[in-house]
């Protein structure tokens, strides 16, 4: 089911309606519980049985980590969670690359033919869950004694099929906190939802058509239409993922839960650094938290903090996607981010000034467009084709795309910058209730022919 959907307006209705109807805590919560697996259910009920096990095994593992720290526990947590990723994410993805090691080599072999279906939102409620485990087992969190409170937390519909990654420790204690709807801020989660539909229904989807196009047969595109769909699909993405992040935090906001903030202008960062403290928010820190700095983060020499950040991005690739071209988009930016921090190091050493913001932003936006063929294209050779066009004059490709996308993609940048700058922000809550409700009906009804006719998947469900 997707926020997009007409079905998902009524189901969402009843939710609500039901939820604030409801007096008990532990009544909301069961309805909640059980909406969250009708709306995961709704696309494959099947793998609801995935999301149960990852439930049981972390409720356990956690009570019995309350009773003895011992590190047995925690790899039980690691190797079902964990496993289940890598069975259904990553098993085709390594064979083939086994047998293409083994066909380098000479050897004849032919990789089992897998039919293996990713369940959908599996890599964010995976890291999720193991959230509460290590939490519990390094001593920062206590285990929770109800597993109604673990099988909400872990399967909570608003963000769970594609984040942002909530942790234990910042939802848990809301499922404690009394519920009002009084205390709700409708004006904002409605604000929200419209801006998060816009992004993904008004300007991804109907990016997607001519990104599509493109990245199909790039070879057959000249150097301007290479920039041309670079450009629209870092917009493309950025709605997509964004706007199902902002419909997400209304939704939860809504039913009177806070989920944390996953973007924070991205493209307007100054350096690459920056742009992962706005970009994805909640799986940078989670990387960050879980894995850059368990592996000795910067306490080591600048080799050791240089091969951390690089173990990271590569597996924070991996994360993404399993193909070659998600690895090396990864390790594209742990590349970046090294070099940044080098030259952190060089010019703190010379008493050295920044870069100008004017030439700092553009070159940080154009490395980070860069590294997004690698994450669109589907075979490293498309991405080379399209790479080879934006950074050398390529005559071989005829074929021009249809550049009026450029003055809306113009425009939606200036919205975007006004935005930046928290231009008008709060001109919806100036006025009567009245007022607001026939302004968003005005707007709703002049975004209706902008809206795509077709239900497209968020890009992030296939990771």
């Amino acid at each position: 089911m997707l926020f997009t959907e007409l079905r998902f307006l009524p189901f969402f209705l009843i939710v609500l309606a039901v939820h604030w109807g409801l007096r008990g805590a532990r009544s909301r919560k069961s309805w909640l519980l059980l909406c969250s697996y009708v709306f995961y259910g709704a696309w494959d009920w099947r793998f609801l049985s995935l999301i149960l096990l990852s439930t049981l095994v972390d409720y356990f593992v956690a009570l019995r980590l309350a009773r003895e720290k011992r590190r047995t526990w925690l790899l039980l947590s690691l190797f079902v969670n964990l496993g289940m990723l890598a069975v259904f994410k990553y098993l085709g993805f390594f064979l083939d690359s086994a047998y293409e090691l083994l066909a380098a080599f000479g050897a004849e072999a032919r990789p089992p033919a897998l039919e293996i279906v990713l369940p959908v939102g599996i890599s964010f409620y995976t890291f999720q869950t193991l959230s509460y485990t290590i939490d519990v087992y390094r001593g920062r969190l206590q285990p929770r004694k109800q597993l109604l409170d673990i099988a909400l937390f872990v399967a909570f519909f608003p963000q769970l099929v594609a984040g942002p990654i909530v942790r234990a420790s910042d939802f848990l204690p809301q499922l404690d906190a009394p519920r009002r709807f009084a205390d709700v801020d409708v004006r904002a989660a409605l604000v929200l939802f419209l801006v998060g539909l816009f992004k993904k229904s008004c300007v991804s989807d109907n990016l997607a058509p001519l990104v599509d196009t493109y990245f199909a047969t790039p070879e057959r595109y000249d150097n301007l239409s290479a920039w041309t769909a670079t450009i629209a699909y870092a917009a493309q993405i950025y709605c997509d993922f964004s706007g199902y992040t902002d419909m997400a935090i209304a939704c939860a906001a809504l039913l009177g839960y806070h989920l944390g903030q996953n973007f924070d202008f991205p493209y307007f960062a100054g350096d690459i650094t920056s742009f992962w403290r706005r970009w994805h928010m909640s799986l940078s820190s989670w990387l960050r938290d879980y894995l850059y700095i368990p592996l000795g983060g910067n306490r080591g020499p600048r080799w050791a903090t240089q091969r951390n950040l690089m173990l990271t991005m590569l597996l924070g690739g991996l994360w993404h996607g399993a193909a070659w071209t998600f690895v090396i988009w990864g390790g594209l930016h742990g590349l970046a981010l090294m070099v940044h921090r080098a030259w952190r190091a060089w010019r703190a050493s010379r008493d050295e000034q920044p870069l100008p913001r004017a030439f700092a932003m553009p070159l940080t936006f154009a490395v980070v467009c860069l590294a997004w063929v690698f994450f669109r294209s589907e075979s490293l050779g498309q991405a080379l084709a399209t790479i080879s066009r934006l950074l050398f004059i390529d005559l071989t490709g005829a074929r021009t795309l249809e550049l009026q996308v450029l003055l809306p993609l113009g425009l939606l940048a200036l919205v975007h910058a006004a935005a930046y700058r928290r231009l008008g922000s709060q001109w919806w809550r100036r006025g009567p209730d009245w007022a607001f409700t026939a302004g968003y009906a005005a707007v709703c009804a002049l975004a209706v022919p902008f809206l795509s006719l077709n239900y497209d998947p968020f890009i992030y469900f296939q990771f």
